[in-house]
């Protein structure tokens, strides 16, 4: 397994990530470690910082120790975007015993914990983004090699076509950043109206700010891009707190925000444009080795393809009962497609 992970990782260097000072987030699994430190320094740093995935460090937790009420303390841990606020939760899972924060401590703080990671992550702790195209390539794992090969290439051709076109569109009509920074950046500047902003020096660097509604104190400089909240430090996205300091002083605000939360930065990412393929006759002729199938290791022919995953509490939608439905209480559909229900749908079923 390490042999195919280093294959990988690899090519994904060599072809694809072949940028320094990038984050890579992966599960808390050997066989990937042992890939990552044979490759040469490609993924250690200053080229890369290695990090879990909270939810695999949540789910190896429970297999470890089989302590569920655990669990939720266990992520808010690694969720913890301040020292303080790790402190005390590391405090609380060790009243629980030692064993706990010992198994958390082989980790190492620097791999699981928002706090410690340098900005690193830029605030993902989950693999979402790769769940991402891991939906839009659903349903190709269980075709032959040469269909999987042609899904993928038609299917990310569609998907990075209209994320094009989207990003492009959107910074034709005038908007700087995302919608996500502006959603982000409209919340924080609602919220900023409630924070009472004390000022330490002339230059507009360094601001103390009260919180009105629960009288939290939290320091403000600007100049090393630093809050005490740590909100900006995680995602190099304006706080309200640095917000609010920003409008008291008429300060430009964009002047804080990250270049990789512009239109221009992510119009970048879909600038490559795939090719057409183009009929197979018109390939140039393969003189390479010839591939033979193993026909032995052919699955079932007839039927759908056995799962082989052990589910675990993140597989709860698989774990779960059979499909009731809530009118007559019977398995094997639902509401709207219930016999006793009036309506269109139940006159087709008859």
């Amino acid at each position: 397994m390490a042999y195919a992970w280093e294959f990988f990782l690899t090519n994904l260097r060599r072809y694809v990530v072949t940028i320094d000072g990038v984050g890579i987030i992966s599960d808390h699994d050997t066989s990937i470690d042992v890939a990552i430190a044979r490759s040469n320094g490609a993924w250690s740093p200053p080229r890369a910082w290695h990090m879990y995935y909270i939810r695999h460090i949540g789910s190896n937790f429970l297999k470890r120790f089989k302590t569920p009420y655990l669990h939720k303390l266990v992520m808010n841990t690694g969720y913890s975007k301040t020292e303080q606020e790790y402190n005390k939760n590391y405090q609380r899972l060790k009243e629980w015993g030692e064993a706990y924060t010992q198994w958390c401590n082989v980790i190492g703080v620097e791999r699981w914990v928002l706090a410690f990671d340098g900005g690193h992550r830029w605030g993902h702790m989950t693999t979402n983004l790769v769940e991402c195209i891991n939906y839009v390539l659903k349903g190709a794992h269980n075709l032959p090699v040469t269909a999987i090969v042609r899904s993928t290439f038609y299917r990310l051709n569609e998907l990075f076509t209209r994320k094009s076109t989207d990003a492009y569109e959107r910074l034709r009509n005038g908007f700087t950043y995302s919608k996500f920074t502006t959603k982000r950046v409209e919340e924080s500047f609602r919220r900023a109206g409630n924070i009472v902003v004390n000022r330490f020096d002339r230059r507009n660097e360094m601001f103390e700010v009260r919180e009105m509604q629960d009288g939290t104190i939290y320091t403000v400089n600007l100049a090393q891009r630093h809050c005490d909240c740590s909100h900006f430090q995680v995602e190099r996205l304006l706080c309200h707190h640095m917000l609010a300091c920003c409008a008291n002083q008429r300060l430009d605000w964009q002047v804080y925000v990250h270049d990789v939360y512009k239109m221009s930065e992510i119009c970048k990412v879909y600038k490559g444009e795939f090719v057409p393929m183009g009929d197979p006759s018109t390939w140039d002729r393969y003189e390479g080795a010839k591939v033979i199938a193993n026909w032995t290791l052919r699955r079932a022919t007839k039927g759908r393809p056995k799962s082989t995953r052990y589910l675990n509490e993140m597989d709860s939608r698989d774990m779960r009962g059979p499909r009731r439905c809530t009118i007559c209480g019977r398995e094997g559909h639902s509401r709207s497609r219930c016999p006793q229900c009036a309506g269109p749908s139940s006159v087709r079923s008859h």
